[in-house]
């Protein structure tokens, strides 16, 4: 199978070999909801807290006698059907939304990410992406000669210059290969891979 390989000026130059079990995968839209949706999952963090019955602050006097006012009985103004009472089912600070996902799972659904993505022409492959100083104004023109303008760089190996670059663009994101994600993948407009990351990716999901 082959894929694009651009040159520094974001054009066609010739093309590079690419396994099908990574980039000529059948769409399995199922697996790729359920793998983006794991991940955006796991990466949640439980940091709401309610308060049950026994932990609002509240008199525990019985708000009115038990007869004859026509209501509806009540013990306490702490219970959950009252204004200002607790909660029934309250979250947690500790409440863990990760969800499980084997490893044939998600590499099934990342290389039907890939393959889409091929399919689609988002994804191109670059001899590699470099900048001589950790300037945001080089990289910027680089990507803009390239007509890049949502893009996801995956490098083999990202330098302090092409982080430091890097991470002042809203639109560009520069990663490894082993911390290139599902959620990014679908959200970027563009994925750009060298040819060392190329080679990382088919070890990790072929």
């Amino acid at each position: 199978m082959q894929v694009e390989l651009l040159n520094d000026q974001g054009q066609a130059a010739s093309t590079v070999d690419v396994p099908e079990t990574v980039f000529g995968r059948e769409f399995n839209e199922a697996l790729v909801h359920q793998l983006v949706v794991a991940y955006q999952a796991n990466a949640r963090q439980g940091t709401r807290a309610q308060k049950d019955r026994g932990a609002v602050k509240h008199t525990t006097k019985k708000p009115f006698r038990q007869k004859g006012t026509g209501n509806a009985r009540a013990g306490m103004t702490s219970s959950p059907l009252w204004r200002g009472g607790g909660k029934i089912f309250p979250s947690s600070p500790n409440e863990n939304f990760g969800q499980k996902l084997n490893k044939k799972m998600y590499r099934a659904g990342m290389a039907a990410i890939f393959s889409q993505l091929v399919r689609e022409g988002r994804l191109s492959v670059v001899e590699g992406l470099k900048v001589d100083a950790p300037k945001t104004k080089l990289l910027a023109s680089k990507l803009k000669a390239m007509n890049l303008n949502s893009v996801l760089v995956i490098a083999d190996e990202v330098d302090e210059n092409l982080y430091l670059a890097s991470r002042n663009l809203p639109n560009v994101l520069v990663v490894e290969p082993r911390y290139a994600d599902p959620v990014s993948l679908v959200h970027y407009k563009k994925v750009l891979v060298t040819k060392g990351a190329l080679d990382q990716l088919k070890e990790m999901f072929a």
